[in-house]
């Protein structure tokens, strides 16, 4: 009897309760409602991408009325702001390309949803939407009319339960248990033992070995079939085919054996693939987990904030150890790494990193700022209110708004290898069995099922991912933090480095300063001091230091121009500190020295003059570079520094001085342009243009929270003289790589060639096909390890 199946989420149809809409057949009213909603807004492209892919919604009945509760909302929200939400839900519902495409077009079904994001791993949809226009409570009920119900814990509101899913263990159990006993109730026929009793009970135990297969092969080994469909109905030739192939011709062919008295099957040979196929999944799984948990605990930060101790000193924190009442200060253009209380009078919070709007937040004394905004203007003051969330920063930095687009060798060398080698292994499989078949039977079916899982691509999938994974650990651990594991790629091509000058080759620390001009007086210092505590550019950070402890001044105006200065108005005076242009100089004479030049009220004072120091190991970092890479020192100050870099540094090694921000990313483009492949390294403030440019931008931290999104890393400033180790370190990632994928190949030739000769069993095929990836996950654990402490320096 051929029975309906529902159009929306697939459900046999009652013939009595059929309901025809669209000459389309649905299960029930929620049904066609949802296809309603889909239709009428546009998005019945949603049932292209699976068939039948949506679910029946439920009655709710009040359910969500705590929902109207605004302490609980506030709970549920990870970001809270006049006009933007953020929260993140927790939707059992998810398991397909149709879900995340709905659960992404969001928007569309409801005003007031600006943005709604999938993590498919998790079951988790993160929406942005503004309060003023919708609510939490509509968007739930929203989400629970189109078959997608959230699950919000009302025990521990706090957040959205943690979840883990066993469905993996309970399979390997069920598959181990019934290999166990088949292999048991075979010992018997594999033994030819001819006990009359033995004989006599035969057929009951190849019919009980029949029944302990069928919880292996419907349960365990399902997650095989259902894969192996949709890359079929998808056009896509996955992993999965081959190897439910291998499984499906041994539970039949077994069965053949069974019903028409051949003999006993291969049932335990089918339970101990699957078993051991998932065994190996397992481990592919746990190893994944091991990389994700590296990179949150980490944090992947060596960011700093300056705290306020009670006698008022102000000390620089890594920042996993602010604490709840902790007093930071946040300076002008530094993200806020806590959800805190804001004790200055105002401020002006760019939150575009968490919400993508460029426009300011203006806060005052007493408001709630949140972790990921970034100060602008004058230096706030705040007090923390809850400890760093690690995993938070971690998501923050892997924003949209951070990414480079990049191509990736390693992920076409994977896909090129994925696209050709499942056709090519049926197709071996099927001319090894139509040889064999006229031969012997056994062996044909034997020779079938061993080729299609011995050539298992598991080890080679896992190859590039975990040699990646691996080298961005060790990297985090010896303080160069890189965003993804694709610029390690990217760092192995790198021909071209170009160099920052002022706070990347410079370092920040004290050094020798002059003052020539009109004497200041102490109000004038104290002014210039408060003026400079907001500012985060290297030099304003030496010559903070550089003046007396002096007392706090509020600063009502404040104005940092990249490449030029600072203008501020303290205690009614107008500062303006930076280049002589900006401070109304029309007339300079050329100098060997940094300088930085003020003026009050506009009236010229003097200058600050910095003899420069240059970090521990420049000379012989550039000499060891110089030998493999194009080397260029890029910088915004005048040409007063060539003469001690010329001796200091490499022949060949180019300067280029006088450089404005956009004259720097010019630079850069111009070099790639010529065919470079350009890493750039600066302090992250005046190169954000050149560091989004090049293919690698390195940002160097010196203990202070500036946050930017143009870098592809952040070198803690302790390590500038390992850059060298760092790339050298990427082109043995690479190499690595490149040698696992040929021993992932080498074992699946040699595999086949004994697979194909009718030389091994399809059981001893599953037991190897784990074997493999662990050991090449070894090799690159081993070679990368070994590599990280052969080019360390």
């Amino acid at each position: 009897m051929n029975t309906q199946n529902c159009f929306h989420c697939g459900n046999d149809i009652v013939k009595t309760e059929e309901i025809l809409f669209e000459d389309k057949s649905f299960c029930c009213l929620g049904c066609k409602t949802v296809y309603e909603i889909f239709s009428q807004n546009d998005l019945t492209s949603y049932y292209d991408f699976e068939k039948a892919p949506g679910a029946t919604p439920q009655e709710v009945h009040g359910k969500y009325d705590f929902l109207d509760n605004r302490e609980i909302i506030s709970r549920l929200l990870e970001f809270e702001e006049e006009t933007i939400h953020i929260v993140s839900l927790y939707i059992p519902h998810i398991h397909c390309s149709s879900c995340i495409w709905i659960l992404e077009n969001l928007q569309k079904l409801q005003k007031g949803i600006s943005q709604s994001q999938v993590n498919f791993s998790q079951k988790k949809v993160r929406i942005t939407y503004d309060p003023q226009i919708t609510d939490l409570k509509t968007i739930v009920l929203l989400l629970n009319a189109i078959g997608y119900e959230p699950y919000i814990s009302l025990e521990n509101y706090e957040g959205i339960r943690k979840t883990v899913d066993r469905s993996l263990i309970y399979k390997i159990g069920v598959a181990f248990f019934c290999f166990g006993n088949i292999m048991l109730l075979s010992f018997p026929e594999y033994f030819e033992v001819g006990e009359y009793w033995i004989d006599q009970y035969k057929d009951f135990f190849r019919w009980l070995i029949f029944a302990l297969s069928l919880p292996a092969f419907f349960y365990s080994g399902w997650g095989y079939y259902v894969s192996a469909w949709k890359s079929i109905q998808s056009r896509m030739l996955s992993i999965d085919i081959p190897i439910a192939l291998g499984i499906i011709v041994m539970f039949v062919r077994s069965t053949v054996d069974i019903v028409f008295d051949y003999g006993q099957g291969f049932f335990d040979s089918m339970c101990g693939l699957i078993f051991f196929m998932l065994l190996g999944k397992l481990f592919q799984q746990k190893t994944y987990s091991f990389l994700s948990f590296e990179r949150d605990y980490k944090s992947y930060f060596p960011i700093a904030v300056t705290k306020i101790n009670r006698d008022g000193r102000e000390e620089a924190t890594q920042v996993y150890e602010v604490e709840k009442g902790d007093r930071l200060l946040i300076r002008n253009q530094e993200l806020i790494p806590v959800d805190g209380i804001l004790i200055s009078e105002n401020a002006y919070i760019d939150y575009s990193f968490v919400t993508g709007e460029e426009v300011p937040i203006a806060k005052k004394s007493g408001d709630k700022i949140f972790a990921g905004g970034k100060q602008i203007g004058k230096v706030i003051e705040m007090e923390v209110l809850h400890s760093v969330s690690q995993s938070y920063l971690t998501q923050l930095w892997s924003n949209e708004v951070f990414q480079k687009k990049t191509n990736l060798k390693y992920k076409t060398i994977t896909d090129t290898v994925s696209r050709y080698f499942t056709p090519a292994l049926l197709l071996l499989a099927f001319i090894s069995f139509g040889y064999w078949i006229f031969i012997d039977t056994n062996t044909a079916f034997n020779v079938f099922t061993a080729i299609l899982i011995v050539a298992c691509p598991c080890a080679l999938a896992l190859t590039a991912p975990f040699t990646l994974g691996n080298v961005l650990r060790i990297m985090g651990n010896r303080k160069l933090y890189l965003k993804n594991a694709t610029v390690i790629e990217q760092m192995a091509k790198v021909d071209t480095i170009v160099f920052d000058k002022t706070g990347t080759i410079t370092s920040n620390k004290k050094s020798a300063i002059a003052y020539e001009g009109t004497p200041l007086l102490e109000k004038e210092i104290g002014k210039l001091k408060n003026v400079l505590r907001a500012s985060n550019h290297p030099l304003s950070r030496r010559l903070y230091d550089f003046l007396p402890v002096m007392e706090l001044l509020e600063i009502r105006e404040f104005e940092e121009i990249t490449g030029k200065g600072i203008r501020a108005i303290v205690a009614n005076s107008e500062i303006r500190l930076g280049s002589a242009t900006f401070v109304g100089l029309t007339k300079t004479e050329k100098s060997k020295q940094t300088n930085v030049h003020v003026s009050i009220n506009g009236d010229y004072k003097g200058k600050f003059t910095f003899d420069n120091q240059y970090r521990e190991g420049l000379e012989k970092l550039f000499e060891k570079l110089s030998r493999n890479y194009s080397l260029t020192v890029l910088s915004g100050d005048n040409e007063g520094e060539r003469e001690n870099l010329t001796q200091l540094l490499p022949t060949g090694t180019t300067l280029v001085f006088n450089q404005k921000p956009e004259e720097k990313l010019a630079y850069i483009k111009e070099l790639q342009e010529k065919g470079s492949n350009v890493m750039m390294i600066g302090d992250g403030l005046n190169d954000a243009g050149a560091l989004a440019q090049s293919n690698v931008g390195i940002s160097i931290s010196e203990n202070v929270n500036v946050f930017s999104p143009a870098c592809d890393g952040i070198l803690d400033a302790s390590q500038f003289s390992k850059i060298g180790y760092f790339l050298k370190f990427s082109h043995n990632a690479m190499k690595t790589i490149m040698m696992s994928f040929g021993l992932s190949l080498l074992y699946n030739v040699v595999g086949l060639s004994f697979a194909v000769t009718g030389n091994l069993s399809p059981l001893v095929a599953a037991i190897i096909m784990p074997l493999s990836t662990i050991t090449i996950v070894s090799f690159v654990t081993v070679m990368s390890n070994l590599y990280a402490r052969k080019n360390k320096s």
